[in-house]
Order: C-alpha cells, then structure tokens, then sequence
C-alpha cells in the first residue's frame, strides 16, 4: 500500500514482466535489402563488420531494455503546442500502486473489492496511466486534504460515479491519521439503490457526496391513457428533481450512460417524454442526446461556475465477452490494442455537448484509457459471483485514475489540452 502520492514526474518502468511475457508487439524490427538493377550488391568484409555493428547496438537500445508497449488512439492525437493531452497514451507497470488498500478503507464496497472477493492474480493494480507527451503529476495527500479544506465535492450519476466517490475516499483517507474523523454524515451504509450519500473528513472540514441519478434527467409516472406497456417516463425536458442539492457545490462531477440500453429501459416499461407527451418512437441515441443538452441548459442557468469547478467523465469501456452481457472474460493483462473499445457514441455526444456549453467545463474523456483494461473489471470477484460484470471496475484500480486525472486538473499548474 502507497501511504503518499508524491508530487513528482515519474517515466516509464521498464519491467520484466514486460519482457517475460512477450506483451505486445515488436515494432522497431526491420530487414533491409539492397538491391541494384544489375543484381546483388556485394558488400566488403569492413563495410559488413561497420552495418554489423550499427545493427548490434540499435538492437540492444530497441531490445535491451524494452520499453511497455504504447497504446495510443490514433484518432485523438496530442495538440503539438506543448500542451498535454492527458487522455493519449499508454499504461505502463508501476510498482508504486494500488494507492490504498481496500480492505483498510471501509468506503471500498464489497462487490468492487475483488481481492477481498477471491481475486488471486494482482498485475491488474500494477499499472499506471501514461500521457504520451507528459506525465501525470502525482500529489502529495495531504496536499489535496489542505487545498480541500472547507469545500464540498459531489459525484453525480450510476454506479460508475459511486465507484470513483468511493476510490477518491479511500486515497484521501490514506492521509489521514485519525481514520473515525471520516464517516457518511448520516450513518448510512452503501448500497446501489440509495440516492445520496455524504462523507465527512472532520479534521478538514470538507465532504465528498454522491447523488445517484442514472439518467440525470427527471423519471416519472406515464400521462394518463398511456399505453400499458409503458411503466415509467423519462422526462428528457427536465432535470432529475434532487439537481436542486447540487448547485452549492465547489467541485461538481457528472456521469451518465450504462443505463441507457434497451434492457434497462425498454424491456422494463420506460419510455421518453418530452414537453409532457410520450415518443414512443425515439431512439435511445436520441433521448440521450436530449437529455445531455437538458443538462447542458441546466449548468448554463443554474451553476455559478465562479465558484463550482464543473467535470463530466466519459463512457467507462466495458469488455462483454458478447452482446447479451452475459459472459464476461476477465483476462490476465490489459489487452495489446483497444480492439474498438477506444470510440463511443455516448461519449461523442458528451464530447459534443460539454464543447458547447457556456460555461467553463472541464471534459475527463476516460473511454481510450479504459480500452485497454480487460484485465480491471470485477468479473466475478464480486459479493454476487454468480452474476458476471465487465462493465465495473476492481478497487483499487482504473477509477484511481480518474481521480488522479481530477487532482491534476484541480490543483496542477501544468498546461494541458481540453479534448
């Protein structure tokens, strides 16, 4: 366990593990041929011994000591103004994490705690996340417990929010001495139906919360003389009732998307409403994207963004073995390459909005990160085994990243590119 996150630029780990288990693909490995129009050039025995040479000491510098392999989105390249792009890169080993250890911090849910849940393998909580032309600064603890003294941080969307409240919690209260100076305001316990949860860090004076709202937009009862079929509407027009208890805040962040599919909405009797009429006929694509500028308006009217620092996290990847989300294969490593895993229509519509709201938001755009991560997912580590899942991550594990990110966008000078 990791009782500092220390302020520094740390390169990459070259590691044996790496090397050992041939992850990856070589890259760097050329053959050249000479050739002339009359046929075979013959090289003399000094020429040969000077290529041979060269050839030697380019192998050892590519070989040697090989670099982790890079996993970088193509489509998404780093500004070349100096700036950094946090979100292109690649994770390399680092021995240095996990950042805390779960079963010492009593906000790490069971079913997210996946060496607590049988987990034998931990080559998953060795990886760090690697910007390609910068590095992620990593802070001293108790320098964010400070720079948070007196705010209040609130986490607002599904289970994937919960998961990055409950990592932010458990890395601040490794800085912390006096471990009953943080408890839930209200002695709550967490479970995936609760609707607010309030963490208190005494000796600060600071709370970190979270609100579950899936959809962010405001569900409801069906008009009247709906059809039967219809159990619940979606108000895409209106924002979720408890928005209200989110305003006051001084660091504000959003997610929404695992709860818009047809077997969480559809085949459960929940259809879209719009200016109090059902539209039977939308697409989830397109209620998503109703309700994301819904949101968008909301921030626009209601966020004093002077105070509040506004967030929105992207589409968290998930590694379903097929369609039905039903079969899930946790592999050992992260994968090679993000195997499409990397590009998301929810997140292009997030990415479309948050580039057009008013107001100063700040995107974490995670779905490239995550790509790679098959190994990260709770699997059936979980306090349900029997039921698989490849859309959650392990804690400790990918959302200590998110947060990691966050720290950096809060509290480093260090330039960077807004995607």
């Amino acid at each position: 366990m990791v009782k500092k996150l220390k302020f520094s630029s740390c390169g990459h780990l070259r590691s044996d593990l790496v090397k050992d288990l041939n992850f990856g693909k070589m890259k760097h490995c050329h053959t050249w041929v000479f050739h002339s129009f009359n046929g075979v050039l013959v090289i003399g025995p000094l020429l040969l011994l000077f290529l041979v040479a060269i050839a030697s000491g380019y192998f050892y510098n590519t070989y040697s000591f090989p670099e982790p392999i890079v996993h970088e989105n193509e489509n998404r390249t780093s500004n070349l103004s100096g700036k950094c792009n946090f979100f292109v890169g690649n994770w390399v080993p680092d021995e240095s994490y996990p950042l805390y250890n779960a079963s010492e911090c009593p906000f790490a849910e069971q079913g997210f705690s996946c060496l607590a849940n049988g987990r034998e393998d931990k080559e998953y909580l060795k990886w760090r996340w690697k910007p390609r032309n910068c590095e992620i600064p990593r802070f001293d603890v108790h320098e964010i417990l400070e720079k948070l003294r007196g705010k209040r941080v609130v986490f607002v969307g599904d289970s994937l929010s919960r998961t990055q409240w409950e990592s932010m919690i458990c890395i601040l209260m490794t800085g912390v001495e006096d471990k009953k100076s943080v408890y839930e305001v209200k002695g709550r316990k967490i479970t995936r139906q609760i609707r607010h949860l309030q963490v208190r860090f005494s000796l600060f004076n600071f709370t970190v919360e979270f609100y579950r709202s899936i959809f962010l937009v405001q569900p409801g009862a069906p008009p009247k003389r709906s059809p039967k079929r219809i159990k619940k509407a979606l108000m895409l027009d209106k924002m979720d009732d408890i928005s209200k208890e989110w305003i006051q805040s001084d660091i504000l962040i959003f997610n929404t998307g695992h709860w818009w599919t047809p077997t969480k909405l559809f085949e459960l009797g929940w259809y879209f409403q719009i200016d109090g009429k059902m539209k039977l006929g939308m697409t989830i694509n397109g209620a998503f994207q109703q309700a994301l500028a819904t949101w968008k308006s909301w921030v626009e009217k209601k966020v004093n963004t002077d105070r509040t620092r506004v967030f929105f996290r992207t589409f968290e990847a998930t590694h379903w073995s097929d369609e039905s989300r039903e079969k899930c294969n946790v592999t050992r490593l992260p994968w090679s390459e993000t195997n499409g895993k990397d590009e998301n229509l929810f997140s292009d519509i997030i990415i479309d909005t948050v580039r057009n709201v008013s107001n100063p938001v700040t995107l974490l755009h995670v779905t490239p990160m995550g790509a790679y991560r098959s190994d990260a997912h709770v699997g059936t580590w979980s306090d349900n085994p029997l039921v698989p899942d490849c859309s959650h991550y392990c804690l400790p594990g990918v959302p200590d990243m998110w947060n990691e990110l966050l720290f950096t966008f809060l509290f480093s000078d260090q330039q960077y590119q807004i995607y």
